[in-house]
């Protein structure tokens, strides 16, 4: 028997993206394919996922979706099914998909991903003609809407699904004022603290989280912290009641795009078992960043430049990791006073300390081709993938022991060199002392070379394809068809 399974996401690549979400919803259909699993990707319809759109005809048509027009198109999203909801009003807007051109969040921002949910909860209850789904998946507070309308304002004669809600970064919960209220179309009811109220207003991910027959984070470890105050963020309470029903899948790498030995954009492609090569693509790194050329351990950062992942810390160690023989190459974006800090820095080193603002695909891939050290400092990390591909590239992570980096990478501490079976080096506590410490382990290590050369091939032989990780999601759904029957 195939589950189908329709996959609500704000983005998936290769259409549209601005984090891991977007490789997440893009990798999934195929992760759990060869478990008799047929997944169904909806998402908005942005500029560019329309224009991507072959020939795309109408499968439906909303005359009235939360005031306004909304037709759904059918497509494919590499070789899997695709549906789009057209409401140019609300998504045919230049900009990104959450934020303006000047990058501040639309403002009606509520309606678009409200309207988003009641479209998804139409179709997952059977509006479309030859379009039945077994599942309803919503990922993150812009899809949870969606169990929300199924719960209380369900199609009339339309089917019950079971739904799953997954939390990729519980940080991000779009909490908007009670004032709204009227404008979501939910009966009265539904304003209540099992329902869609929280702390007097109305919060998207705690409706989905009320809501859902089953919910996923994309880690263990994140699993079990948002259970607490500290990662919680103000709903460890909910999902301590929830029990059971929160579960935690680790998120795999899609290793045809992430394999150094088929990779285009490298200069020099390689395997575990001819390290060796990678020297050719630390070169061509160090020129393409003005850094000088050395011997010397390399550490790359490819990250938002954000409180939350710890790059405030970073920058209070740049000097300490400058002075033990290290060089930075960072690529990111994000708080305009940390990217000014950043410049100030390779400013302050020239040649051993290099900062590009902004996000480039290909230069990811030869910075984690080129760098010896992926540093990772997040003060929470739901799952990452960052170091998921520096294990893959054997760019040996350094990162902190929280979420899904405590989760896939493996302490350089005795037993672990020992064993040959180390693939990084881990520290608590996001804080200078605890970063300095974990740097100068990893230098350390650098210059041990038969045990920096073990941790890269322990790590380059991890599997962290989606292959486990896309039976755990089709064992789950198996599960709540089962106890819906």
């Amino acid at each position: 028997m195939t589950i189908r399974v329709l996959s609500v996401a704000s983005e998936a690549v290769p259409l549209i993206k601005t984090g891991g979400l977007a490789d997440v919803a893009g990798a999934l259909p195929a992760a759990v394919a060869p478990h008799g699993v047929e997944m169904t990707t909806l998402l908005p319809g942005y500029p560019a996922v329309v224009k991507a759109l072959s020939r795309p005809r109408a499968l439906h048509v909303w005359d009235d979706l939360l005031g306004e027009k909304g037709r759904l198109l059918g497509g494919k999203i590499d070789g899997h099914p695709l549906l789009v909801l057209d409401a140019p009003a609300l998504f045919q807007r230049e900009g990104g998909p959450y934020v303006d051109s000047s990058g501040r969040d639309w403002a009606d921002n509520w309606r678009r991903f409200a309207a988003f949910g009641r479209a998804a909860a139409d179709i997952a209850a059977g509006a479309v003609k030859a379009r039945a789904f077994d599942i309803l998946h919503a990922h993150d507070w812009q899809a949870a809407m969606a169990l929300a309308y199924l719960r209380f304002a369900p199609p009339r004669d339309g089917a019950q699904v079971p739904s799953v809600m997954t939390i990729h970064n519980m940080a991000f919960q779009g909490y908007y004022g009670a004032d709204l209220f009227a404008g979501l179309r939910l009966p009265p009811h539904a304003f209540a603290v099992d329902g869609i109220e929280y702390h007097g207003g109305v919060g998207f991910l705690k409706a989905g989280l009320e809501a859902a027959s089953a919910i996923t984070t994309v880690s263990p470890t994140y699993a079990r912290e948002i259970r607490t105050a500290e990662f919680g963020m103000g709903l460890e309470g909910l999902i301590l009641s929830r029990g059971d029903r929160v579960h935690g899948i680790v998120n795999g790498i899609d290793t045809a795009q992430w394999n150094p030995q088929t990779d285009p954009a490298l200069e020099a492609r390689f395997s575990a078992k001819a390290l060796g090569k990678r020297v050719a693509n630390k070169r061509a790194l160090e020129s393409e960043f003005g850094l000088e050329t050395g011997d010397g351990p390399l550490f790359v950062v490819i990250s938002r430049l954000t409180w939350q992942k710890g790059m405030d810390v970073l920058l209070e160690c740049i000097d300490h990791l400058v002075g033990i023989g290290g060089r930075l190459a960072l690529l990111g974006s994000g708080d305009k006073a940390m990217e000014n800090a950043f410049h100030a820095a390779a400013m302050r080193h020239p040649g051993k300390v290099a900062v590009r603002i902004g996000y480039d695909e290909a230069l990811s891939h030869r910075m984690q081709a080129g760098g010896d050290a992926i540093l990772v400092p997040s003060r929470f990390e739901p799952c990452g993938l960052t170091q998921l591909y520096g294990l893959a590239y054997g760019c040996v992570p350094v990162v902190a022991r929280t979420g899904g980096l405590a989760d896939t990478v493996i302490d350089a501490n005795l037993a672990a060199v020992m064993g040959n079976v180390a693939t990084g080096v881990q520290f608590s506590g996001v804080h200078y002392a605890s970063l300095a410490d974990a740097l100068s382990r990893a230098v350390t290590l650098y210059w041990q070379g038969d045990t920096w050369r073990a941790m890269q091939r322990a790590g380059m032989k991890t599997d962290f394809s989606w292959s486990r990780s896309g039976k755990a999601y089709a064992d789950l759904y198996a599960s709540l068809i089962a106890e819906k029957t």
